[in-house]
């Protein structure tokens, strides 16, 4: 990143970047249809909408004010809302101008995303992560495969509505001599409980 010739020190060197930073992330909402964006502990935020997402992660990339040409990760959140169900976050770095930036984009369970493959060639595997582990479908990926569990999985194990014990079990049968899955089964004994004083003995 090119810095004033007064930024000579620590301080006026990280007040250079902050100047920076934030006049390059105020012209962004000038070129890209931006929802909300803010700058948090020195943390850009923007939040696009699901069809300008390509378009936004393409200016951010190629725009010679920005150069945002590292995609360091892929995440996704399950807000468990009813107009919103998902948010991807993406995480750019430009090592150009020395900055990050974030973009969020909001979507519901039948609403799928353009996949960045096109313009980040590591979006594969954390696509198919987000698509194994939320159900968040990518179009125009070119291999759109579960990634971490395993072959016959069902359901989508980080959405807050799946159990945290799972719907099956995997276990090693000595009389079939191989793997077999099961459902999930608890037992557990009957215990009385004391809903206004738990902590206390049942005689006490």
């Amino acid at each position: 990143m090119i810095l004033n010739k007064n930024c000579i020190n620590n301080t006026q060197k990280n007040f250079c970047v902050f100047f920076r930073s934030k006049t390059t992330f105020i012209g962004v909402k000038d070129i890209v249809p931006v929802m909300s964006y803010s700058i948090i502990n020195n943390e850009q935020s923007i939040t696009v909408s699901h069809k300008n997402l390509l378009f936004t992660l393409n200016v951010l990339k190629n725009h010679l004010n920005y150069k945002y040409n590292l995609l360091t990760c892929i995440s996704g959140i399950d807000l468990l809302q009813d107009k919103y169900r998902f948010g991807i976050v993406y995480e750019l770095l430009s090592l150009t101008y020395e900055s990050r930036v974030r973009i969020k984009t909001l979507i519901n369970e039948v609403t799928s995303l353009e996949s960045s493959i096109s313009l980040f060639r590591n979006a594969n595997w954390w696509e198919r992560e987000i698509w194994d582990l939320f159900g968040v479908y990518f179009q125009n990926h070119p291999d759109l495969r579960r990634i971490l569990t395993d072959y016959g999985f069902e359901g989508y194990p980080l959405r807050k509505d799946f159990p945290l014990s799972g719907y099956v079990e995997v276990r090693y049968d000595h009389v079939k001599k191989r793997v077999v899955v099961d459902p999930v089964e608890f037992t557990q004994e009957f215990r009385m409980f004391q809903y206004e004083t738990p902590w206390l003995s049942q005689n006490a």
